[in-house]
């Protein structure tokens, strides 16, 4: 079962946030929310109550244990650009390009545990 939960037009450009986005990938949920708290970053924030958002969805309308969930994908994306205009010398004007992302957060259970089947030894018969 996978959980997904989506945050859009963040003012915050995708580069940033892709940073923090690579550390939490594939990480258990209570390793991901420490990382995220101790990281001093404004996407950190940001993802961090994404992030919560998942587990919160996972745990009331699909009944999963939160100690059995992961992070399958943590994918930032680019939102509409807002775009302004700084006056310059000479009476020109530089252009300003204010970015914005979506985030987007798939959880999903641990994969049990496979039991491998058991090997046979056959031994060869050489026949001379």
């Amino acid at each position: 079962m996978e959980v997904k939960s989506t945050t859009k037009f963040v003012r915050l450009s995708p580069k940033k946030a892709r940073d923090v986005a690579r550390e939490i990938q594939g990480l258990p949920v209570s390793a991901a929310l420490d990382i995220l708290a101790f990281t001093p970053k404004k996407a950190a924030f940001l993802i961090n109550k994404t992030l919560k958002t998942a587990i919160a969805d996972a745990e009331n309308n699909f009944a999963l244990d939160v100690d059995n969930l992961y992070i399958k994908e943590a994918v930032i994306g680019a939102g509409p650009t807002f775009k302004r205009f700084k006056p310059r010398a000479r009476g020109s004007a530089g252009g300003i390009l204010k970015r914005t992302s979506h985030i987007f957060i798939t959880l999903a259970e641990t994969p049990e545990a496979e039991e491998k089947p058991k090997r046979v030894h056959v031994s060869k018969k050489v026949e001379a």
